[in-house]
């Protein structure tokens, strides 16, 4: 018998590698953080002798969820200002609170409040885009997440940087600081087209060659955006990215619900990721991806919630739900976004999206120990026919159990390990406090 660390037997184990194969009393054979073999629960018991040897009867066990998409931070300001048009929401409400309130600790904080909400509904990687970059790398460290920390270029001060130029310094100082680690990548995230120069995103690109670096924009998101690019430029924002070599597979474009027919014959030559947040773009009204469309062209589309003070919530679970009903109404048709491919947007595209997807995203030998488990066993998704579509059409994030990333588990029956829920409770209703006055 070889020794190993853990063995982990399910009811079912849902791979979500390309041919995403569904796995009846299956085991994960896990080993120094890594998954060294998925065998019948059978002959698992016979080949290994684990540290740890845990059975979930009545669960799922399937790949952490990709959060490709987030403003951590912003869960401070989740409920602050709703039901309003995207633009109102920024220059209005978001931005003059940013400016008020952002810092360090606000960051920080806000930060970790974010991921225990998001261990508790089965993320094990986020794609965040904000300020303070080191208070969330801090806050990841902590949590045990697998983060993916975009630099944020913009051209308007904030209590991070006054200057442009001063943005640009310090994301090449968080880059080498972090450009080792284990589980935090950098990445290069210039807001949008409307609020840096184009100036300015030459030198993103630049920026990004040099050192490698994927780049996170949020890109022809809502009708406004459109209509100030044409009567400013005459050319729609992924027009001028095209122009000057930023579309490619190194972009994530973020959002894209404004796409016509020639954005698409761009995106199909120049296969950039998209990511897809469709809670935050109904809630305000920005528009729909055509996730069917991009998929077809065989684009790679992900999925993302945005942040918490427009969505209002870092759900996974109801975000595919969510993504499978819009791509369906959006398509006028039932068959578009069915349930396998909002799982796999939620997974392997979304670590294909950032560039990891040798590392997570899927359950495969020699993959990192990402994974989370799923009880079924519940009054809302029984009985089960199919898992799959169970887990995206019925299942609440309270029925996400455990949570593991890279073999540590950071969420067992429904309790934090690593992270204290009382102490996060007293900060979110300090800054509640602090920010309502």
């Amino acid at each position: 018998m070889e020794k190993i660390d853990h063995l982990v037997h399910a009811k079912w184990i849902i791979t979500c590698e390309d041919q995403n194969r569904v796995l009846e009393n299956h085991a994960l054979a896990i080993h120094q953080g890594k998954i060294l073999s998925i065998l019948p629960s059978s002959q698992a018991k016979d080949a290994y002798q684990a540290d740890k040897n845990e059975s979930f009867t009545s669960h799922a066990i399937l790949p952490g969820f990709i959060n490709s998409h987030t403003h951590l931070a912003m869960n401070v300001f989740r409920g602050l200002a709703d039901d309003l048009e995207l633009m109102d929401w920024l220059n209005n409400y978001i931005w003059p609170a940013e400016g008020k309130w952002v810092s360090q600790e606000l960051v920080y904080d806000g930060s970790l409040l974010a991921m225990a909400e998001m261990i508790r509904c089965g993320t094990t990687c986020f794609n965040d885009m904000y300020f303070f970059l080191g208070a969330t790398a801090q806050a990841a460290e902590k949590a045990g997440l697998r983060a993916h920390i975009g630099m944020t270029i913009i051209d308007v001060p904030t209590a991070w940087a006054k200057t442009t130029e001063e943005y640009f310094a310090k994301a090449v100082e968080f880059y080498q600081e972090y450009k080792n680690h284990a589980r935090i990548t950098p990445t290069l995230a210039p807001h949008s087209t409307y609020t840096v120069s184009m100036e300015n995103l030459e030198k993103v690109k630049k920026l990004a060659d040099d050192y490698r670096l994927k780049i996170n924009i949020h890109l022809q998101e809502a009708p406004s955006e459109m209509t100030q690019s044409l009567a400013k430029h005459n050319k729609r924002p992924l027009h001028r990215l095209h122009e000057i070599g930023m579309v490619s597979p190194d972009l994530i474009a973020i959002h894209m619900t404004q796409v016509n027919d020639a954005d698409l014959e761009i995106l199909q030559q120049t296969r950039p990721h998209i990511v897809h947040c469709p809670e935050s773009n109904m809630k305000l009204v920005s528009g729909s991806c055509p996730v069917e469309r991009l998929t077809r062209l065989g684009i790679n589309v992900a999925l993302g919630t945005d942040g918490a003070a427009s969505n209002n919530d870092l759900d996974m679970l109801g975000e595919m739900r969510t993504a499978a009903f819009l791509g369906k109404v959006t398509a006028d048709d039932p068959k578009a976004v069915p349930a396998e491919s909002a799982l796999k947007m939620a997974t392997l595209h979304g670590a294909k999206a950032l560039g990891t997807d040798t590392i997570t995203g899927s359950l495969e030998i020699g993959k990192a120990a990402d994974f989370i488990a799923i009880d079924l066993d519940a009054i809302e998704t029984q009985p089960v026919y199919h898992p799959v579509s169970q887990i995206v059409y019925s299942t609440p994030r309270s029925q996400v159990t455990d949570v593991w990333v890279g073999g540590k588990q950071l969420l067992k029956n429904r309790e934090l390990t690593l992270l204290d829920e009382k102490e996060l409770l007293e900060k979110a209703q300090l800054w509640r406090k602090k920010i309502k006055m």
